[in-house]
């Protein structure tokens, strides 16, 4: 019997149960240097407050930096 690749292993738990990527997310977003411009994107472009700093939006205004971070974490 051979051992499951992690790979294989990831995708069987992923069909049991949601996995939860655990690291310095914050310090891989600011490895980018983004602009308030990143965080507003088109969607938060009039929005009254500053939004740098709330990576939450992140996933609504720049999804391929996101992307990129959790292949990293893969």
């Amino acid at each position: 019997m051979t051992t499951p690749t992690v790979r294989t292993r990831l995708e069987t738990l992923l069909l049991q149960r949601i996995l939860i990527l655990d690291g310095a997310m914050g310090t891989m977003i600011q490895r980018h240097k983004l602009t308030e411009e990143d965080f507003r994107g088109e969607r938060f472009k009039s929005h009254s407050k500053e939004l740098r700093g709330n990576n939450d939006l992140l996933v609504l205004t720049r999804p391929d930096i996101i992307l990129d971070i959790h292949k990293q974490y893969l």
